[in-house]
This record gives C-alpha cells, sequence and structure tokens, in this order.
C-alpha cells in the first residue's frame, strides 16, 4: 500500500511508501506496488486521478465537501473493499465525536484560514465543525464553494468582519502567527488586539478522516475558552485512529 506524504493516520501510515504529495505524483512509485485500487481526493487532484485513468489502474475519485459527505465517502469505500460494517462504525464513531455542542455560552466569531496567499477561508466542513463547536463562520455564505479559489477573500474583508478568534491552518505547512498579527490593519480586529490566534495543525482538520475527532476537541479547546484571558497554546499531539 501506498500513501500520501501526509498520511499520519491510521497507525502504521507513515511507515508505508509516499508515493506522491497534494498535488504532485510519482507514478512510477505507484506501478513499482501494482495497485488494485487508487483513491484520490478533490478537484487538485483531477489531473492525477485523470492519468492514473489513462495508465489502466482502477481509480476511486473522491470529492467531499460536508461532514456528512465525508461520513458517507466512508462508508462508500467500505464497501468498495469489502469492509462496509468497519466503515459504517467508523462512521458512527466520528459522527459522534463531531457531534453539536449543547448550551454554548456567547459564540465567538471565527475566522479560519486555510491558506495565507492569497488568503482562502475554510471548507464547508471546517465551517460546520466550528459553528458545532460553539463559534460562529465568519464566512458562512463561502462555505459551499467546493474548490479553494472560489473561497479566497480579502485582507479588508477580514478586518471588517472583526473576528473574535482567527485559526489558522495552512495546508501542508506551519503557520506565521507573527505574519498574521502584523498584517496591516489587522491590530483593529478584537482577535489580534487580545491575542486570540491559534494554528490547528492541517492533518488534523483539513484531511477528510478520522482525524477530524481531534480537530474538533482543538476547536472546542479554543472557542469553549474564549473570554478575557489567553487560551494557551497546546498541541494535542499525533492523533490515532479507533481501529
Amino acid at each position: 500500500m501506498g500513501v500520501t506524504a501526509f498520511a499520519q493516520t491510521p497507525a502504521g501510515a507513515q511507515s508505508k511508501p509516499r508515493v506522491s504529495g497534494f498535488s504532485s505524483v510519482d507514478y512510477q512509485k505507484i506501478e513499482a506496488l501494482k495497485p488494485d485500487l487508487v483513491i484520490t481526493f478533490s478537484d487538485v487532484q483531477a489531473e492525477a486521478s485523470r492519468e492514473l485513468i489513462r495508465r489502466g489502474y482502477p481509480v476511486v475519485a473522491t470529492n467531499p465537501r460536508s461532514l456528512e459527505e465525508i461520513f458517507a465517502t466512508i462508508q462508500m469505500l467500505g464497501r468498495i473493499v469489502g469492509r462496509e460494517a468497519a466503515a459504517r462504525r467508523l462512521a458512527l464513531r466520528m459522527a459522534s465525536a463531531l457531534a453539536p455542542k449543547v448550551g454554548a455560552k456567547r459564540r465567538p466569531v471565527v475566522y479560519f484560514e486555510e491558506w495565507n496567499d492569497p488568503l482562502i477561508s475554510g471548507v464547508r466542513w471546517v465551517g460546520e465543525m466550528i459553528e458545532r463547536a460553539g463559534g460562529r463562520d465568519i464566512f458562512p455564505e463561502l462555505r459551499n464553494r467546493g474548490r479553494a479559489p472560489d473561497r479566497v477573500v480579502s485582507s479588508e474583508e477580514v478586518v471588517r468582519r472583526q473576528p473574535d478568534i482567527i485559526i489558522a491552518s495552512w495546508c501542508g505547512k506551519k503557520a506565521r502567527l507573527d505574519q498574521i498579527r502584523n498584517r496591516p490593519g489587522w491590530d483593529s480586529i478584537p482577535a489580534v488586539s487580545a491575542d486570540r490566534i491559534y494554528e490547528i495543525d492541517s492533518n488534523l482538520i483539513l484531511q477528510p478522516g478520522p482525524s477530524l475527532a481531534a480537530g474538533m476537541r482543538e476547536l472546542r479547546r479554543i472557542i469553549g475558552a474564549f473570554g478575557p484571558t489567553r487560551v494557551p497554546r497546546k498541541s494535542l499531539g499525533r492523533y490515532i485512529a479507533e481501529r
């Protein structure tokens, strides 16, 4: 079995051959593995899917955007590989871990930054998770735009909407929180003036799989502690999927 460079879970995934990045593919490594099935994700891998099909591989291209679509995709993949019952159990565990928080106090406005150049707001499932964790997504009108280029926002608009919390999760790279603090005009944002700027590892929140449970724990910690005091920045550590 081969995996992408970003695969962290389940246990043992990191020891598998790395055959691709997110948008780059090593076709020779894939050929050496002689796979029975190749699974791709999102429009970013559309060209890779096309090339893999052209080379004669059976390919399942997935593109879930919402939490419900993620649960459905997991169950579909389970049926394809003959593990339908296990996939259903996993989807149910995820649904439970990502269930809405009940009895939240004030709902802080949260700006989630998926990328920094240009500024890209979060994919739909991230907005859903923010709301389930007790916050309000600052750009709810963009959540149904599946392609990242369609979720580009301006610095001025972020300032105008005055988020209470800023969460950065730059897909595949370390977020630079000082860079966010020092953006022109951002010192007027409540999140910046109160130093409520945080990072969540993109492996925990931008991969549509079991690691979202750990991403939700981080969101609940940050949003649940909203108030005059700062939230301590602690790392959850590596999340190991339930088996």
